[in-house]
């Protein structure tokens, strides 16, 4: 017992001195990778990230089969966004914090190009029953128009349905809005689930918000969550960081850092 304590009281001491003789600064902080190397890995390794997307497409099925009970008159159809509800890009972010860099298009269009994108967990099971009750599966997605192909071709990989050009919207217009394309979709279809990643993937009411105006519009559609959206997990990025970095040069990692160091509570 007397060994035990003298061997603790030494490793306590050398804690205290190391930490004595090494000063941790914010700039020094700053200089690590981007939160999004964090949220790449929280999303490549945690069971929790997976258990939330199995939820998130468990409850869309709950409430596709409460429709399906129900007759309609009109096709019915599910809207779902693509990265990080459909498709797994995180090591395209990983590859980012690695080297140090930020988002540019042009990596960005190289790395769909390249038709490497994994699935979300449980999206294949769920669309693939969502299709075989003969709804329509659209994708809107604001990933460049000469992605289309291969976007195409990841979503083929994976024989997901209504892989084709009939059913993927992509951007159309400079502010990304989805409303257009969600508006084209319900002229001829009754859109029973909308799923995505971003508060702009259900509703234009969720457009062009500062960051305390989205909590507040989330809060006050706040029995809609789960009933007609259904939201997926990202803690990589969206426009919960745009916001952060919003009238702001962001354009190298450190400098992103900063600003997200400054918004820590």
């Amino acid at each position: 017992m007397k060994l035990y304590r003298k061997i603790l009281f030494f490793a306590i001491t050398l804690i205290f001195i190391a930490c004595n003789n090494t000063t941790v600064t914010r700039t020094q902080l700053a200089l690590q990778p981007a939160g999004q190397a964090w949220g790449a890995l929280y999303q490549q390794q945690a069971a929790e990230y997976k258990a939330l997307c199995f939820q998130a497409y468990n409850i869309a099925r709950l409430r596709l089969d409460q429709r399906l009970s129900v007759r309609s008159t009109r096709p019915l159809a599910i809207i779902t966004d693509v990265d990080e509800t459909v498709l797994d890009n995180s090591p395209y972010f990983s590859k980012l914090a690695r080297d140090g860099k930020v988002y540019s298009d042009s990596s960005w269009i190289n790395w769909t190009a390249q038709v490497k994108c994994d699935t979300v967990p449980g999206v294949r099971r769920f669309l693939k029953y969502a299709s075989s009750k003969g709804v329509a599966i659209f994708y809107i997605t604001n990933r460049f128009q000469r992605e289309l192909l291969p976007t195409i071709e990841n979503l083929r990989k994976w024989d997901l349905p209504n892989a084709d050009t009939a059913h993927m919207l992509l951007l159309n217009s400079n502010d990304g809005s989805k409303e257009s394309r969600r508006l084209k979709v319900e002229k001829d279809h009754e859109i029973i689930l909308l799923i995505g990643d971003n508060l702009g993937d259900f509703n234009k009411y969720f457009d062009h918000l500062n960051n305390p105006e989205r909590s507040i519009h989330a809060q006050n559609k706040a029995d809609l969550f789960g009933l007609k959206f259904i939201g997926l997990p990202n803690s990589m990025y969206g426009s919960w960081e745009d916001v952060l970095y919003k009238g702001q040069n962001v354009n190298s990692i450190q400098k992103q850092n900063q600003v997200l160091l400054n918004k820590l509570k």
